[in-house]
């Protein structure tokens, strides 16, 4: 197999019917082998029988369905590994709800092959979109750009093309909302990423699945994939470090209190310097012990995997 185009959808049964047959289009006048894959999240309208009535009429279309609405991420990496696992040698995703351009996957599989990268992100800088998502997904992107040192445009956008082997090693990965920083875990283990202007169009049909809590939840995902990439295998380094910081500053305070009360004759039994050194003392001891059980954890499971 060549080219697989991976759809996650969840309640999309209105769009579908409208989407699904461009996009088939555009796959097969690409690969006259091409795969479309619609991965059924738990769907509970009639998402999996619309896919399902397609199917006779498109003989590359594949449906997926997941047993309870599980996210975003868990359905795209099950639809990743299973386009991996059938052999297909470039992998794209896309969104069900007609918003990202089928006719712009030609030239995103194009650029693929051409530019040397690994990843290739369809970037929507114009969106069709609200005018609070549009202005928080700004923010987002660059502050992204900023804190994980990765170049990029739209980190969010839903329309990538990679290769089999980015997929393979990304897939794993992705749990939660990760999927969001799916460009970010490729750039981190070594891979190219690029980006390419797309067109963007308002949705078809249906609502958004996603509301403001999404931009939040986002920055707390940055920060949970920064320290899995920078310290998964290494917890020590972060928990230790910290710790030992707390650690002197508790026992700076501890030992200008101990001279303050034996060379000039202070009290110290209700300073409030006291209270702080000792707490911070203790909790410099809990975080080095905390960094050296997370390394058992890391050997452990590095022991488990040869």
């Amino acid at each position: 197999m060549g080219l697989w185009v991976v759809i996650p959808a969840y309640n999309e049964s209105e769009s579908l019917p409208i989407v699904l047959p461009t996009i088939v289009d555009s796959a097969m006048a690409i690969d006259i082998n091409a795969q479309v894959l619609i991965v059924d999240d738990g769907s509970t309208d009639s998402t999996a029988q619309v896919v399902g009535d397609l199917q006779p009429q498109f003989s590359s279309l594949r449906l997926l369905c997941l047993g309870a609405n599980k996210g975003k991420a868990a359905a795209l990496k099950r639809g990743l590994l299973e386009a991996t696992e059938g052999g297909a040698t470039t992998v794209a995703m896309m969104d069900a709800d007609g918003q990202d351009d089928p006719a712009e996957l030609a030239g995103l599989v194009k650029y693929l092959e051409s530019s040397g990268a690994a990843l290739v992100t369809g970037a929507r800088t114009i969106r069709q979109d609200r005018f609070i998502k549009r202005n928080t997904s700004k923010i987002y992107n660059r502050a992204t750009a900023l804190l994980a040192g990765v170049p990029g445009r739209d980190f969010n956008s839903g329309f990538k093309v990679m290769r089999p082997s980015v997929a393979n090693d990304v897939a794993p990965m992705m749990y939660g909302e990760l999927h969001r920083y799916l460009t970010v875990m490729a750039h981190w283990l070594g891979y190219r990423v690029a980006d390419v202007t797309v067109q963007h169009h308002p949705r078809v049909a249906g609502e958004s699945k996603y509301g403001v809590a999404r931009f939040w939840r986002g920055f707390v995902d940055l920060i949970t994939i920064r320290f899995l990439m920078s310290y998964e295998h290494r917890p020590s380094h972060l928990f230790s470090g910290f710790g030992f910081t707390a650690l002197a500053a508790g026992g700076a305070m501890l030992c200008f209190l101990l001279v303050d009360r034996f060379v000039y004759g202070h009290g110290i039994g209700d300073r409030p310097l006291l209270t702080a050194g000792v707490s911070l003392v203790l909790a410099g001891l809990q975080l080095v012990l905390f960094g050296l059980l997370a390394e058992l954890v890391v050997h452990a499971r590095n022991r488990t995997a040869r």
